[in-house]
């Protein structure tokens, strides 16, 4: 499954968050498609990753929730989004 993450800042500096992101490496079950650091701070991160299940996503938000809102969105690439457009309208 993939998953698009939102990061708000709502706690800390900008370098405290960088300088914890340094130490924090995302946990077993999580595979990282990309991750952004943007130049705003809602959202200032955007990260989009794959698992199997949202416990390992639940897992990798739960450290940050003192410092951003997140927000998980379940997502789909546009190839497989008109995949299952084209599936449903065949039918």
């Amino acid at each position: 499954m993939l998953f698009v993450t939102l990061l708000k800042s709502r706690a800390s500096t900008s370098m405290e968050r960088i300088a914890r992101r340094l130490e924090w490496q995302y946990p077993e079950g999580v595979r990282v498609v990309a991750e952004y650091w943007l130049q705003t701070p809602d959202p200032s991160v955007v990260a989009v990753t794959e698992a199997d299940s949202i416990g390992p996503i639940m897992a990798a938000t739960a450290p940050w929730e003192d410092v951003f809102d997140i927000t998980v969105i379940p997502a789909v690439t546009a190839e497989e989004g008109m995949a299952i457009a084209r599936q449903a309208m065949s039918k």
